[in-house]
């Protein structure tokens, strides 16, 4: 189904014919309405007039304002009141620019002739992209300061290694827009107001946080290796996070370049066992079986038995038992009493 019922080039040709030739060419070049989608810049237009750039923003200005003022604008009513309603009913009267155009058409000529209705239109007011937010369309003033200070407030309290569900990042957002009716509080609408944000992100796997974190950006193996042991919930074999890599990324992943990224980054991910890392925000610390098991008496601060020992490393490590049992053996480092109580030497 299509978006909207009008055509775009034939509106935006009713527009264009109120114009005079220099002023129609301007538009057409400034708005990419031509053979070619590529929009022309100000200085490129002033050199093939041999005019200034001011002068050629003095004439794209008057062609907006005179398609404004003309009887086409008139004629051409149905078709913005359309538009109007799509950004309205699908967007919530707030759209990303990006978002809004490819919704409406996938083809770059066809959106720059939305664009300029849009430009024309009344009912539109553009946003311009900042540090903050993308370019973006807006038909309510007071909704869409409302919806930014709601994401504002949405950034401000998401950590930077945050990794939250889409269910989950809805249900905050939707807590800080308590003001806007009910009618706004649609899934879609609520995403594509996410959508907006330039700090909030969503990760190939349709999770979201900031989008300056890795785990939203991911920009190399490691961080698609983390996604993907994350997203199986227990360690992995390093060849299995490769396959998992290219299944869920659709990217090349070579078993032995993610084996060396594993090993490089020592903070995240830890040996639990032969070839097979998990998270260490799991718990999991790095070190030898032997390591391990210094490590849990010290924390205990006292003897423990021997079952309670394998226990515990088990979950530490994938190992048998009997590796564990190994190396309680070795009297250098571990003391053992008569009911197989085991302490540091």
């Amino acid at each position: 189904m299509k978006a909207i019922t009008f055509k775009p080039k034939q509106v935006t040709k009713t527009f264009l014919a109120v114009l005079p030739e220099r002023a129609q060419d301007v538009v057409v070049s400034r708005f990419g309405l031509g053979k070619d989608p590529y929009k022309k810049t100000l200085e490129s237009i002033g050199e093939a007039y041999g005019i200034t750039r001011e002068r050629v923003r003095q004439i794209e200005n008057f062609a907006l304002q005179a398609m404004r003022k003309s009887d086409a604008y008139e004629k051409e009513t149905d078709a913005l009141e359309e538009l109007k309603d799509l950004l309205h009913g699908n967007f919530g009267g707030i759209g990303a620019e990006e978002d809004l155009l490819s919704h409406i058409s996938p083809q770059k000529d066809v959106q720059n002739h939305v664009h300029l209705l849009l430009v024309i239109g009344d009912n539109f007011n553009k946003k311009r992209e900042d540090a903050n937010f993308k370019h973006r369309w807006v038909l309510d003033e007071d909704v869409s300061q409302h919806v930014h200070r709601a994401l504002h407030d949405l950034y401000e309290n998401l950590s930077e290694d945050e990794i939250v569900v889409e269910d989950e990042i809805l249900n905050r957002f939707e807590s800080r827009l308590k003001k806007l009716s009910d009618s706004y509080k649609k899934q879609e609408i609520l995403k594509r107001w996410l959508n907006i944000s330039k700090v909030i992100g969503q990760n190939p796997l349709g999770e979201w946080g900031l989008a300056s974190s890795p785990n939203i950006r991911a920009r190399g193996a490691r961080d698609y290796a983390y996604l993907v042991i994350r997203r199986h919930g227990s360690p992995l074999h390093f060849s299995e996070v490769a396959k998992e890599i290219t299944k869920l990324f659709g990217r090349s992943a070579h078993i032995a370049t993610c084996h060396n990224e594993l090993i490089k980054d020592k903070e995240r991910f830890v040996l639990v066992g032969r070839g097979i890392y998990g998270l260490a925000e799991w718990g999991y610390s790095s070190g030898i079986v032997r390591d391990v098991i210094s490590d849990i008496l010290k924390q205990e601060g006292r003897a423990l038995h021997k079952d309670d020992l394998v226990e515990r490393v088990l979950k530490e490590r994938y190992v048998k038992p009997n590796t564990v049992l190994v190396n309680l053996q070795n009297r250098k480092y571990f003391k053992r009493d008569e009911e197989d109580h085991y302490t540091l030497a």
